[in-house]
Order: structure tokens, then sequence, then C-alpha cells
């Protein structure tokens, strides 16, 4: 008995040792047994933003546009595919099959609404409420009911590459603060910095055929919703979500990414 006392003492003993040895004070450590016989903390479920190839699961601020920009598919497509009304309403934690749906008339397609945003905007997407005038844009190009012109006037410092070293748009270089204009008279269907490599982003949508982005803006001045005309001053360029101040351009037809130069007007 009294060797089993002394072993209960021993612990005892060596932290009064380190006491004094270290004048006074010591850091404290850990009791191994009692971490042994301690129950493991629940383990937190982590929501990935994308279960699979075949799904994404929403997050807070998508809209089903961006979702079909972010994977190059056609928003309509989408709805069709998940069930969506014309209202395009989506929630957080809502699992988006990303297979799309086949064409089933050749109609045309009836005026819809936007799908609305799940989420407020966070502080570096609030919008000025008083927006700058509409730029006068040169010689505007027509592709059927959209008249195209240049979001800015930088000069081309990487062109659309479609295979290879992707390039989905063109980069147009750019001083921060410089002006971004609309390329085309339309609807914003996004405005934020959702979209991993785009920073502070805004999608147009013109015809229900056409999608424009503008990425890497340093001040938006635009939101959800708003109509914008070709030439209006939408934001400022900057570098948000990349390494140089530029303007990210791209012009995705049906969802699908196409090189802007052949929509753009020669300059």
């Amino acid at each position: 008995m009294a060797r089993f006392c002394s072993i209960k003492l021993l612990p005892l003993l060596l932290v009064v040792s380190l006491y004094g040895c270290s004048g006074g004070s010591y850091a404290p450590v850990s009791e191994r047994s009692l971490e042994k016989n301690r129950k493991p903390a629940p383990q937190r479920t982590v929501v990935s933003s994308s279960t699979s190839k075949s799904h994404y699961v929403v997050q807070r601020g998508d809209t089903l546009y961006s979702i079909a920009f972010r994977y190059g598919k056609d928003f309509r497509a989408l709805a069709r595919a998940n069930g969506i009304g014309s209202h395009y309403r989506i929630y957080p934690g809502q699992r988006i099959r990303l297979q799309e749906a086949p064409l089933v008339s050749s109609k045309p397609n009836k005026p819809v609404s936007r799908p609305k945003s799940v989420a407020s905007k966070t502080k570096h997407e609030k919008v000025n409420q008083n927006r700058p005038a509409t730029v006068k844009p040169t010689q505007p190009k027509a592709t059927g009911k959209v008249f195209w012109r240049w979001p800015a006037k930088g000069k081309i410092i990487q062109h659309y590459r479609g295979q290879g070293k992707l390039n989905k748009g063109v980069n147009i270089s750019a001083n921060r603060g410089d002006s971004v204009v609309a390329a085309a008279s339309g609807e914003v269907v996004y405005a934020g910095s959702g979209l991993l490599g785009y920073g502070n982003l805004i999608i147009i949508n013109h015809n229900q055929q056409f999608l424009s982005a503008y990425a890497h803006n340093h001040k938006i001045f635009v939101q959800e919703s708003d109509r914008v005309k070709g030439g209006e001053k939408i934001a400022e360029a900057g570098s948000s979500g990349t390494t140089r101040t530029m303007l990210h351009f791209e012009i995705r037809k049906d969802g699908k990414p196409v090189n802007p130069l052949n929509y753009l007007p020669k300059r």
C-alpha cells in the first residue's frame, strides 16, 4: 500500500521540484492520463462548395447566372435540369445538378426575370447610389440586337485562347480607377466577388443568348437587377483577384466563352 501511495505522489513531487527550480513559475503540462480518457470532440461537418463534378452546392451570394458562368453552362439549361422555374431563385445548401438538359422547344424564349441573389452584398460589393454618366460609344458593332463596344480604352495585353493555356476572354491594360463601361445594353445579373480568380466581377445579360463579364474591378457602381445602357460606366478598373491592374473581359454565347474580338468593333 505504501508503495502504491509513493507512486501516486511521484507526479506531485515532480511538479513541486520543477516549481522550486524555476524560481516560482512554470508552464502547465497537460495530464496525459486524462487525455487518454477524454472523448474526442465531435467533428464539424464542412459543406464543400462543389461536392462532385456533377453537382454544385449553392453558397451565399450565388445566383443561377454566376453558377452557370463558373461552369461554362447555359443558365436556362441548368434551370431545366433542376426543375427551377422562370424566377430562377436558388437558396444556400441547394444541390444544383450540372448536367445540361436538352432543348425541348425551338420556340423563342419568353422574357424571364433575373435570378435572385441568396445573400446581401459584402462591404466591397456595396454600390454607389450616384451612378456615373454614360460614356459615349464609338461605332458599336451589332450582333443580332446586341450592339457591342469596347469596355475600356487600354490595349490588349493577353488575347483569347480556347486551347492550351486558356484565356476565356481578353485582358485589357488599365490604370487603377480607369472607367469600365458596359459593352452593350442589358441587365446586371451578378455583381460581387464570389467567383475565384475574377475578383470584383460584373456579369450583364444582354438578350438571353449573350452575357458579358468584367473582372478585377476596383469599384463597382451597379448592382444586380440594374438596367444599363451600352457605354455606361459600371466600374473602375483595379487588380482584385489578380497581380496587376487590368480589365479581364469576356463574352459568353449560350454559356460558352467566345473570342470577344469576333464581336467588338475594330479600332
